[in-house]
C-alpha cells in the first residue's frame, strides 16, 4: 500500500486524487486474513569475486545494488553500460563496478577453501563455515541436504529501526516506508528454504526475536508451517534490562520453536536445571535502583566482614550512621570490611537491615559469591529472597547441604523429569554475563549483543539431546554462538553433532565509514578483512576450538554445568569456506571439478578433511575411503574403478561422471555403493530447474 500511496500523491488532478485516495481508504480498512505484505520487492547480492564481463549485470561498488546496469562494452579500464531501469547510457570505471544476481536467477555455486582448524585430527567429524549472503547458501544446501537437517537455529535480524541489516546492500532504518515489508520478504524467501532442508519425518526451527516483529513472524510461520506444532516462549535475557525512555525496561525477548513431524522435546532434570541456576537462584544483595543511595535510608548501609581466604561471612556490623565515614569502621584481621559501593564509588544500601542479615547468614541464605579486590566493594555479595526462603520452609526446595563458604546448596524438586516451561528465567541465559563477556575475553571489543552461550546450547539440546549425530545449521550466525554450543554439548555427552553455519562478510557501520574515508571499497582485501565472518565468527570459531583467545592466551575459566576448562578447548575440526560461482558450460564440459570437489565433500557427509587437489590435470577416478566417497572422472576407465571399489570398504558415496543415463544406470548396477549420484547433469539440473521454484 506504501507503493500505491506514493503513486496517488503524483496526480495532478487534485479531484482525481482525492477520489482515488478516498476509495483507497475504503479498501485499506477491509478485513484482512493472514499476513498481507509487499513482495514485489526485488532483492539482489554483490558477487565480488566474479569478473566484470560484457554483457554482465553490475552495479557500482558504492551504490545500491538494485540500481543495475548491464555491459556493452568495456575498454581502457572503463565499461559501458546501459542502465536497467531507465535505458541511459553510462560509462563507469570497471574499477567501481560489481557483478550483481538477482534472486531467482539460476546460479552455479562452488565452495571456495580459505581456513581451517584441526583440534582432533583422529576424528572424522568437521563442522564448516560458509562465507555467502544466506540466500545463496540456502540454494547450494538444498542440493546438498534437502530433509536432512535435524535442527535450524537462527537469530536474524530484529528488524530494530538501528542500522542492524541490510536489504539490497543499503541498511533498513525506521524512516524506510517498506520497512516491514522488505524484512518479512526477506524472511520468507529464506524460511521457504529452510523448510525444504528440514528432516519431515523429526525436525526442529528455532527462531528468536524481539517485540518488534514477533507478530509478524509468528504469522508468516503459521501460514508456511501449517503442519507444525508452533509454540513461543518467553526468555529473560537481562537481568538488569535495557531501559528506555516512556517504555517499559526491557529484559526478554521470544524464541519461536517450529516442531514438525514425530518431533521429542526432552524434559528437564535437576541436573539442567541446577547447571541454569534454577534450583535457587541467589539475587544480588546491593540495591541497585537511583533511589536507593546510602542517604535514603538509616538502617542498611553496615559492613559485611568476609574472611579473604575462605570467603566465610564472619560477622554483620551494625548500621553506621549518615555523617560516618565507612573507612573509619572497625577491621578485622584477615577479612574485608564489604560494604554496598558501586563501582564509581556511590555508596548504597543492602537488600535487608542488619539484623535480618544475621539471621539470614546463620541459615546460610547470604554469601560472598565473587572477590573483587580492585573494585571498591571487595566481595559481590548476594542472597535469597523470601520467595525462594518460603519454597525451602514448604519443601519445595530441598537443602542437600553447606558449600565451604558457608552458603546452601540445594535441589528443586519439583524440576525433576519436568518438561519445559514456556517462560524462561535462567541466569546462564543472560546475554551479558555470558554472551558479550564470553566473546569479549574472546576477541576483545569485535561484535556487540551476542546470544548467551548457554541460552542457545539449552536451545538446540532440548531436540538434539538424544540425537548424537545430529545435523545442524545456522544461516544467521553472527558471531558464531550455535557452533560453540553444539561442540559444548559435544564435549559433554561424548556427541558427534556437526554444525554448518552461515554468514555474509558484512563490515559494520563505524568500520565502513572510517575504511571508505581511506579510500577501500567493498571487495577490497583492506575492507574485506574487518567482515563479520573474517573478524568475528572464523576466530572465535578457532579460538574456542584451541582454547585460546585472539592473542593466544588460555581461556579462564570452565563451563558452567560440565565444569570444562575453557583453555582445554573443544575436539573437533571445523572448515572455513566462501561461496563462488561457476560458469554452467565450463561446469558441463569437466573444466571446473577441482573447484567442485568441496561440494562432493559436503554432499557425501562432510566425513575426514576436505579434500584438495595439489594439479591442474584431473585424475581419472579419485577414491577417498578417509571421506567415504569416491569420484570417476573419466567414463573409459570403469572397468578399472569397479575393480578398485570392490577392494574398498567404507565407500558410501559414488559420484559417476557421464553424460548418458543408460551408461550411468549400468554403472551403478556394478556398483555395490548405498548411494551414487550423475555429475555433472545432477548438479546442473538442480540449479537450473529449481532456482525458480518455491
Amino acid at each position: 500500500m506504501a507503493m500505491l500511496q506514493d503513486l496517488i500523491a503524483q496526480i495532478e488532478d487534485p479531484d482525481l486524487r482525492e477520489r482515488i485516495a478516498k476509495e483507497t481508504d475504503k479498501l485499506t480498512k477491509q478485513k484482512k486474513f493472514g499476513l498481507v505484505f509487499e513482495e514485489h520487492l526485488p532483492e539482489c547480492t554483490p558477487l565480488y569475486e566474479v569478473p566484470v564481463k560484457v554483457g554482465s549485470a553490475v552495479a557500482k561498488k558504492l551504490g545500491a545494488v538494485s540500481d543495475t546496469y548491464i555491459v556493452l562494452s568495456i575498454r581502457d579500464g572503463m565499461a559501458k553500460c546501459i542502465r536497467k531501469e531507465s535505458k541511459e547510457l553510462e560509462e563507469i570505471p570497471l574499477a567501481d563496478l560489481v557483478s550483481v544476481a538477482e534472486f531467482g536467477e539460476p546460479i552455479y555455486p562452488y565452495l571456495k577453501p580459505v581456513d581451517s582448524v584441526c583440534n582432533a585430527p583422529d576424528s572424522n567429524l568437521w563442522h564448516t563455515l560458509i562465507e555467502a549472503d544466506n540466500y545463496h547458501a540456502l540454494q547450494l544446501l538444498e542440493y546438498l541436504y534437502a530433509g536432512k537437517v535435524d535442527c535450524i537455529y537462527i537469530d536474524p535480524p530484529y528488524n530494530t529501526g538501528a542500522k542492524d541489516w541490510k536489504y539490497n546492500n543499503d541498511y533498513v532504518d525506521t524512516s524506510d516506508t517498506y520497512r516491514h515489508s522488505k524484512w518479512l520478504s526477506m524472511m520468507e524467501k529464506r524460511l521457504k528454504l529452510a523448510k525444504k532442508l528440514l528432516n519431515p519425518k523429526d525436525s526442529v526451527l528455532i527462531v528468536t526475536i524481539d517485540e518488534k516483529e514477533y507478530l509478524h513472524l509468528g504469522c508468516l510461520l503459521e501460514e508456511m508451517f501449517p503442519e507444525a506444532n508452533i509454540q513461543m516462549i518467553s526468555s529473560n535475557i537481562s537481568r538488569k534490562g535495557a531501559a528506555r525512555m516512556n517504555s517499559f525496561t526491557r529484559v526478554n525477548e521470544f524464541v519461536y520453536f517450529v516442531m514438525i513431524g514425530d518431533y521429542t522435546l526432552e524434559p528437564l532434570d535437576e541436573a539442567d536445571y541446577a547447571k541454569k541456576g534454577e534450583t535457587i537462584h541467589w539475587q544480588s544483595f546491593r540495591r541497585s535502583s537511583a533511589s536507593n543511595v546510602r542517604e535514603s535510608r538509616p538502617f542498611q548501609f553496615y559492613p559485611i566482614y568476609v574472611n579473604i581466604d575462605s570467603r566465610q561471612i564472619v560477622r554483620v556490623g551494625d548500621a553506621i550512621p549518615h555523617e560516618v565515614d565507612r573507612f573509619s569502621v572497625e577491621q578485622m584481621e584477615g577479612c574485608v570490611a564489604v560494604f554496598p559501593v558501586r563501582d564509581d564509588g556511590t555508596e548504597m544500601l543492602w537488600g535487608i537491615t542488619p539484623g535480618e542479615c544475621k539471621e539470614r547468614v546463620k541459615k546460610g541464605y547470604v554469601k560472598a559469591a565473587k572477590y573483587t579486590p580492585d573494585k571498591p566493594q571487595q566481595f559481590v555479595m548476594q542472597y535469597l529472597m523470601s520467595g525462594t526462603i518460603q519454597d525451602i520452609e514448604d519443601g519445595k526446595i530441598i537443602v542437600t547441604g553447606l558449600s565451604s563458604d558457608g552458603s546452601v546448596e540445594a535441589e528443586n524438586v519439583e524440576t525433576r523429569g519436568i518438561m519445559p516451561k514456556s517462560q524462561w528465567s535462567f541466569d546462564t541465559h543472560d546475554a551479558r554475563d555470558f554472551g558479550s563477556k564470553i566473546l569479549k575475553d574472546i576477541l576483545g571489543n569485535r561484535f556487540d549483543f551476542p546470544k548467551s552461550l548457554y541460552a542457545v546450547h539449552d536451545c538446540i539440546n532440548y531436540f538434539v539431546k538424544n540425537k548424537p549425530n545430529a545435523l545442524l545449521l545456522d544461516f544467521f550466525a553472527g558471531s558464531g554462538t550455535t557452533l560453540h554450543a553444539v561442540n559444548l554439548l559435544n564435549a559433554e555427552d561424548g556427541g558427534h553433532r556437526r554444525c554448518i553455519m552461515v554468514t555474509n562478510n558484512e563490515v559494520s557501520v563505524d568500520e565502513a565509514k572510517a575504511l571508505t574515508k581511506q579510500g577501500y571499497k567493498p571487495g577490497d582485501e583492506e575492507w574485506e578483512k574487518y567482515g563479520i565472518a573474517r573478524y568475528v565468527t572464523w576466530p572465535r570459531t578457532v579460538c574456542s576450538i584451541e582454547g585460546h583467545d585472539v592473542n593466544g592466551q588460555p581461556l579462564k575459566g570452565n563451563y558452567i554445568g560440565s565444569d570444562l576448562p575453557m583453555a582445554d578447548g573443544f575436539k573437533a575440526n571445523a572448515v572455513y569456506f566462501k561461496l563462488g560461482f561457476l560458469d554452467k558450460t565450463s561446469v558441463a564440459l569437466g573444466r571446473q571439478f577441482k573447484e567442485l570437489l568441496p561440494v562432493l565433500w559436503m554432499k557425501a557427509g562432510a566425513i575426514g578433511k576436505c579434500p584438495v587437489l595439489e594439479s591442474d590435470e584431473l585424475p581419472e577416478m579419485l577414491i577417498l575411503p578417509e571421506n567415504h566417497f569416491a569420484v570417476l572422472l573419466e567414463e573409459t576407465a570403469y572397468t578399472e574403478f569397479e575393480e578398485k571399489m570392490r577392494e574398498e570398504k567404507g565407500i558410501d558415496v559414488a559420484f559417476l561422471v557421464t553424460d548418458y543415463d543408460m551408461s550411468y544406470r549400468t554403472m551403478c548396477n556394478g556398483l555395490n555403493v548405498p548411494v551414487t549420484y550423475q555429475l555433472y547433469r545432477d548438479y546442473l539440473d538442480n540449479f537450473r530447474i529449481n532456482h525458480r521454484r518455491d
